[in-house]
């Protein structure tokens, strides 16, 4: 998993008021917490831009006055109708601890259903994983190379590594659907099929 690293500043003071001035100057409050000190801090909005806003994960090394803190993001809230950050929670990381993140999906291979006209849903972006730090995985593989038509690929079936996974093992990660089209070429050649007999 590849690490971004971003800057905070230790803040002064807190509370909803100092809270709102610091989003009046395009910065984010946030918390890291899970080590031996919580530290309240602000970052720049701008700062999240290359990590929140796309299906990656990345480890987050927040430099605080010539400390770094090596984190993960563990929760973050928006602003309900204008989307603006409003806070942010960062997990400090313990080499020797395990941590549970949510990790996102990538399909490996090429699908016979897929091949033959199906369509790939997909019902699961990522799944929950438990793991120590130097474990966690950018992504978790998922093989597809023999999902055919009206099948579906489930959580135990995809590859984790030296994670384990804590996502509910019998659900769904992809289905092949027929498309009404397809189905329809397949109803139109049964009788075909039934004369040639």
């Amino acid at each position: 998993m590849k690490t971004i690293e971003i800057k905070g500043f230790k803040r002064a003071n807190l509370g909803t008021t100092e809270s709102v001035k610091l989003r009046e100057e395009a910065k984010v409050p946030c918390v890291i917490y899970g080590g031996k000190e919580q530290l309240h801090i602000a970052v720049d909005m701008f700062s999240f831009r290359d990590f929140v806003y796309t299906p990656n994960v990345f480890k987050i090394s927040i430099s605080v006055e010539g400390k770094k803190y090596n984190t993960i993001l563990k929760e973050i809230q928006f602003h309900p109708v204008s989307d603006m950050i409003l806070h942010a929670d960062f997990l400090e990381l313990d080499e020797n601890k395990m941590v549970i993140m949510d990790i996102p999906v990538k399909f490996i291979g090429s699908s016979p259903g897929v091949m033959k006209g199906g369509k790939l849903v997909q019902k699961m972006n990522k799944l929950s994983v438990k793991a120590l730090p130097k474990d966690l995985p950018a992504s978790i593989e998922v093989d597809i190379s023999k999902l055919d038509l009206n099948k579906s690929i489930k959580v135990s079936e995809a590859n984790t590594g030296k994670v384990t996974i804590l996502s509910n093992p019998s659900n769904p990660i992809a289905t092949i659907t027929v498309p009404r089209g397809l189905k329809n070429e397949a109803a139109a050649e049964e009788p075909k099929a039934g004369k040639k007999k």
